[in-house]
């Protein structure tokens, strides 16, 4: 009886492994996919994909142009991106740091002929999952 119980321990254990391994995805390339959710979302109109990007308590952070700091609930920014609205914008990932849980990661957003954003991204990896918990951006012409 204890050989069958180790064995199904074992097994069990084995499957779970054998799932996340089987998903083939480094830290980083599941990083690079949360981030991409954030960038393809909002250029495409999916706030659902925003979502999968997002934690639920998330806020974004800048400094406005009279030098004050605005802070900004990240629902009012998901609810604000239309469904199937593509915005003229191109996003890249420049950068990518991390250590078992915890990352970070810089962005560039270009808005053609308006604006460039650089987006500093704060992430953490828990249920499985990378999410984005903090955004702070800047801008220039």
């Amino acid at each position: 009886m204890k050989t069958i119980k180790t064995i199904l321990i074992s097994s069990i254990l084995l499957i779970g492994w054998n799932a996340n391994a089987q998903s083939g995805k480094s830290e980083k390339e599941q990083i690079t996919e949360t981030l991409m959710h954030y960038i393809e979302g909002t250029a495409n109109g999916e706030p659902d994909r925003l979502r999968k990007a997002f934690h639920a308590d998330f806020n974004l952070y800048t400094v406005t142009s009279d030098k004050t700091l605005r802070i900004r609930s990240g629902e009012k920014y998901i609810s604000a991106v239309r469904e199937g609205q593509k915005v003229n914008r191109v996003g890249r990932i420049i950068s990518i740091d991390y250590e078992k849980d915890a990352a970070m990661a810089k962005a560039e957003i270009i808005f053609p002929d308006k604006r460039i954003f650089t987006d500093y991204f704060l992430l953490l990896k828990y249920e499985g999952s990378w999410k984005i918990v903090h955004k702070s951006y800047t801008w220039r012409k």
